[in-house]
């Protein structure tokens, strides 16, 4: 038996981004569809709710979220090198990345499959559930597991006021991330790390592989198409990271653009957030949003659920920031404040979050 087995599916967004780290670690490890016997016998028994990707350790333990896998994989390997960079300023930048491909490039990410590719998507999950049965069977399971995925669109602030902004932030990214692959192979460097396989999760299975946002990036990008398909397939890159902690400068307009768009919605969440734990106990169940907040993306103006994930994300980019020594902090400060991200530096969450049978609870 392979020493890890992973449960996921070519359809899924974060199986891209599992499957792209296991690929580059060279782990031995099996991928199985998430059939409807598998969820079944497998990951609603062991996770409690129906979610993939899910890694099953040799001994039969589970992992569920990326991050964690990756995480997990990586101790469990400590081989050289390393997905999560040993650079303090690298590895905060990876941090960012993590936050901004998981929770925010999710948004186009799930815009082109719905509005662009939805007949596909309900063809996809019915072959993924349930590969044996016949075509108009798998159609009609795949169009009621869909319908789930594509209720959360408007709570992402997919609307008809606001999908030009997100086409023209999508676009923009598009620009910003063919001129970074000019100078550099991954995000930061000769090789792939944290963020890549980060990126490689909505870029691959949604944004490359639906067919319609796959012509769109084929026609827009096409060097940004030979990266993801590069860091789906586990190349491991011939070379390093830069060296001395350094930070591509063509990074600057994609981060930028996160202090811009994402931030004010992470900060508008956290208040959410503090009000809400104000009158919860420790241990207590997180709620997976807390109402409406507005966002903004591609100079259009919208709302979206405050969703409480991203805080998860946004919490270890700051435990990041805390572990360093006060000359790397400098350097981090220096880099932050030319992307419009100072406050970063400071800013905190009012609570601490922690994740306990796969859940977000208050520590």
């Amino acid at each position: 038996m392979a020493a890890y087995v992973l449960y996921g599916s070519e359809v899924s967004l974060f199986s891209g981004k599992a499957r792209a780290y296991l690929r580059w670690r060279g782990a031995d490890f099996e991928e199985r569809p998430a059939t409807r016997d598998v969820y079944q016998n497998v990951i609603l028994p062991k996770v409690g709710w129906p979610v993939v990707p899910v890694v099953e350790m040799a001994g039969g333990d589970v992992v569920q979220d990326t991050t964690d896998i990756i995480e997990t994989v990586e101790a469990q390997m400590p081989d050289r090198p390393r997905a999560i960079p040993d650079g303090p300023v690298q590895r905060v930048v990876s941090r960012l990345l993590d936050l901004f491909a998981d929770e925010w490039l999710v948004i186009p990410a799930m815009h082109y499959r719905w509005n662009y590719n939805e007949d596909w998507t309900y063809g996809e999950f019915g072959r993924m559930s349930a590969p044996d049965a016949p075509p108009a069977e798998q159609y009609a399971i795949g169009k009621k597991n869909g319908e789930r995925f594509k209720s959360a669109v408007p709570m992402l602030g997919v609307n008809e006021d606001t999908i030009p902004g997100v086409e023209a932030a999508y676009e923009a990214f598009l620009k910003d991330m063919t001129e970074h692959l000019r100078h550099h192979a991954y995000v930061l460097g000769g090789r792939a790390s944290l963020g890549d396989f980060a990126l490689n999760g909505p870029l691959y299975a949604h944004l490359l592989r639906d067919p319609e946002s796959g012509r769109i990036m084929e026609r827009l990008a096409p060097k940004v198409a030979d990266y993801v398909r590069r860091v789906q397939s586990g190349a491991p890159g011939d070379g390093d990271l830069l060296p001395e902690d350094a930070v591509p400068t063509t990074l600057e307009p994609i981060l930028s653009r996160q202090m811009t768009e994402q931030m004010p919605t992470l900060v508008e969440t956290a208040a959410l957030f503090e009000n809400w734990a104000k009158s919860a106990g420790a241990g207590a169940d997180v709620p997976r949003g807390f109402g409406l907040v507005e966002f903004q993306t591609g100079g259009f103006d919208g709302e979206c659920a405050a969703r409480s994930f991203p805080l998860w994300r946004l919490q270890a980019v700051t435990d990041a920031i805390d572990t360093m020594d006060d000359g790397a902090k400098a350097r981090l400060a220096e880099l932050l404040d030319r992307v419009g991200g100072s406050p970063l530096m400071e800013f905190r969450l009012p609570a601490r979050l922690a994740r306990r049978d796969f859940r977000l609870k208050l520590d």
